[in-house]
């Protein structure tokens, strides 16, 4: 069987090392891919979002199946696109992507059919946004309605921080992006990811993580795309899951399909469980990044069967085989990130930390040039480690980290920690 990866980072690394490891694998090709899984699965030099060309590969090479893993192409009709051409893929439709490609539209869904979220206001300019702002008060959260790679979520702790943003955003920082806004209360509480593969009605989980979006300890600093994660999270406790499934995720694809949206793919629930229960942060019609890199290390079963199950109508018969283990990934990120960042530094060190079986590199932003492996983006790397609990996991995540160098690397030193304290304080 043929297959096509569809993206750059190191989601989509995560996705082809899995699908790698299938019997039923002849061939893996990637569009465009970095350096890391050029090292696995042939190049295709297009893009992820030039559909026609995608589309006229496909059929040149006789795929059998084309996996999307980022939003961009999924917002934009890639799946309808191919479906269209009789050509077998793995993601949602248009229609059913404007979940994650408008936050406009998620919010008003969620409260249309009552799916926990923060209170909330959408806007079209300034001066009501403001207005807004010095009503509800201070911190509050400031969203771009459209796809903004991770980074058009600003939490304003002051109202000059927040009166800035928005008038940041109706500035053009993000484009069409944030033509439209929407502003939020700041929910008290723990975020964690939750994740599903869905069909219509149907779904079944995957592996639990927690992401951390801001880009210092101690969850300071601007969000980011992710600076890290690690599963499963101890904070999805049975409970807590069980709520998630009957609130959340059962709804929404209900709703989805009432409104002619039905979905297919991959469906994530950003969660805040805190002081008022479980909210809904975000929804994403896709895998995160980075929680797919440990959540695939977790996963013993055959991801690319899988997928060919549920495109089949057999959803009922898929059933993901996990780990016991713990897995952890830290970014490593180009100094300046999430803001301006330089490229073309030399990566070295990653073959010495993989020395170690229970590490495994994701590329990111990185590519070759003159036979040297540079960085080429923001997120980097993803070193991602897997032990018998998460604290060995997180020791070795750091050891191998601290093998590899590029000028100015950044990354978090805390990931896991929360899980760590959560654990620590069930065992007293």
């Amino acid at each position: 069987m043929k297959v096509l990866v569809v993206g750059n980072g190191g989601r989509e690394h995560a996705l082809a090392w899995k699908i790698k490891q299938s019997p039923l694998l002849t061939k893996l090709y990637v569009a465009r891919g970095n350096a890391g899984i050029w090292q696995i699965a042939e190049k295709v030099d297009i893009a992820p979002t030039d559909v026609e060309k995608l589309i006229d590969f496909a059929r040149k090479e006789k795929i059998d199946l084309t996996v999307v893993g980022p939003e961009q192409p999924l917002s934009e009709g890639i799946v309808d696109a191919f479906e269209k051409a009789g050509l077998k893929i793995f993601g949602h439709r248009k229609n059913a992507a404007i979940l994650e490609a408008s936050k406009v539209f998620a919010k008003n869904f969620m409260k249309k059919y009552g799916i926990p979220t923060a209170f909330y206001e959408t806007f079209d300019n300034e001066k009501d946004a403001i207005d807004f702002i010095k009503k509800l008060g201070t911190p509050i959260v400031i969203k771009a309605d459209g796809l903004a790679a991770g980074k058009g979520v600003v939490i304003a702790n002051t109202e000059e921080e927040a009166v800035d943003t928005v008038k940041d955003m109706f500035g053009g920082r993000f484009g069409e992006a944030s033509k439209r806004i929407v502003i939020e209360e700041f929910l008290e509480g723990e975020e964690a990811s939750y994740i599903a593969m869905v069909d219509g009605e149907k779904l079944v989980p995957m592996a639990t993580s927690q992401d951390h979006k801001r880009v210092f300890d101690g969850d300071r600093g601007p969000n980011t795309g992710g600076m890290g994660a690690y599963s499963p999270t101890p904070v999805i406790t049975p409970e807590v899951e069980k709520q998630t499934l009957e609130k959340i995720m059962y709804p929404t694809l209900k709703g989805m399909k009432a409104e002619g949206r039905e979905m297919r793919g991959f469906l994530y629930a950003g969660l805040m469980i805190g002081t008022k229960g479980i909210n809904v942060l975000e929804f994403n019609v896709r895998m995160g990044d980075p929680e797919t890199q440990p959540i695939m290390r977790r996963l013993e079963s055959d991801l690319l069967q899988h997928m060919l199950d549920i495109l089949d109508g057999k959803i009922e018969s898929v059933q993901p085989v996990w780990s016991n283990k713990w897995s952890i990934g830290v970014v490593m990120a180009s100094k300046g990130y999430p803001g301006k960042y330089e490229k073309g530094f030399e990566i070295t060190g990653i073959e010495k930390a993989e020395e170690d079986p229970d590490i495994v590199v994701f590329h990111a932003g990185t590519d070759l040039k003159d036979g040297k492996l540079i960085t080429a983006g923001g997120r980097v790397l993803t070193v991602t480690a897997i032990g018998d609990t998460l604290m060995e996991a997180k020791e070795k995540v750091y050891k191998a980290v601290e093998k590899i160098h590029f000028e100015g690397a950044h990354y978090r030193r805390d990931i896991g920690d929360k899980g760590i304290k959560r654990i620590l304080k069930q065992d007293l």
